[in-house]
């Protein structure tokens, strides 16, 4: 822990002026546990609308382009037909309800894209199968051309979701995965992560708790893997407001935290019992404090930048 104060007896001529050059030696959760925590959700964003793009481009408007069919049919009956081009070169093969898909079919797109599945009114609707030409594929239910109701998307990279879905984005309850082994599972709302949620990254760290339009915002406690805990509150994905950090060594900092830094009042405690109570700035200890020895005694001062600059009283 680097130097260490000396007890506050009267024949102490000799006094460390810092109670620690560093007490979290470094280890900000900013530098060392979250250099993803803003990278993963905004992959999931850059994921999702390139999602609906394709769907957009694979499957809406198609409908009022199919030509009728070559032959007659009854106009409230299903009728399974042969192949039929579309005006936009598409082929269609399945059932039809007057000029309309209506029923089972499949269509086949230029660039090798597919959709298998559940028509209705000249629009996917029902449960269906969308293999994109890259190799993604959707397969859910369907809604006017939009993934709608329970979906699951399988990028071609390894990349998953599998969940709730409304007007084409991910909305309800979902799970998704990555290659690299992280996972959220968790509230979506209008394409985000919103609400309760559990996030869990890379390096098997983890956050569970509140989410907003697809950041860390809200109460929450996240876990790294060396054993240091965060519980407390999140503003855009750093810890802001009131909070407690411990360490496995039973360090303990519970305070106030402003963009990922102890800012305000707050108390630092060490495993050896040693505790500093007070003022903090940019992860320092900054203003009027007191600090407590290993045998209880207690003492107020003056800190500035993390450096102790006089005690109360001091002559």
């Amino acid at each position: 822990m680097g130097q260490t104060c000396t007890t506050f007896c009267g024949n102490c001529t000799n006094e460390v002026k810092t109670i620690d050059e560093d007490p979290l030696g470094h280890e900000t959760p900013k530098n060392n546990a979250l250099p993803s925590i803003q990278k993963l959700p905004e992959t999931s964003a850059d994921y999702r609308e390139e999602i609906h793009t394709k769907k957009r481009n694979n499957l809406k408007g198609q409908a009022s382009r199919a030509e009728p069919p070559p032959t007659t049919y009854s106009g409230d009956t299903l009728e399974k037909r042969g192949e039929v081009e579309l005006a936009n070169g598409a082929r269609y093969t399945g059932e039809w309800l007057g000029q309309e898909r209506h029923g089972y079919g499949i269509q086949m797109w230029k660039d090798g894209s597919q959709y298998k599945g559940q028509w209705a009114n000249d629009k996917a609707n029902g449960h269906g199968t969308l293999h994109h030409a890259d190799g993604d594929v959707y397969e859910g239910e369907w809604k006017n051309d939009k993934a709608h109701g329970q979906g699951t998307y399988k990028h071609a990279n390894g990349a998953k979701y599998d969940g709730e879905w409304v007007n084409d984005k991910q909305h309800g309850h979902g799970i998704e995965t990555w290659p690299d082994r992280a996972k959220y599972e968790g509230e979506y709302k209008n394409g985000k992560k919103d609400g309760k949620g559990k996030l869990i990254f890379a390096d098997q760290s983890q956050y569970d708790g509140e989410f907003r339009d697809n950041e860390i915002n809200g109460f929450g406690i996240y876990q790294w893997t060396d054993g240091k805990r965060y519980e407390g509150y999140w503003e855009s994905n750093k810890m802001m407001g009131e909070g407690e950090l411990t360490w496995k060594d039973k360090k303990s900092y519970n305070g106030q935290f402003v963009n990922d830094k102890r800012n305000g009042f707050g108390v630092f405690k060490w495993g050896d019992g040693r505790e500093y109570r007070g003022q903090w700035k940019d992860g320092k200890q900054h203003g009027p404090g007191e600090f407590r020895d290993r045998k209880g005694e207690t003492k107020k001062g003056t800190w500035v930048n993390g450096k102790r600059e006089s005690w109360e009283n001091e002559k």
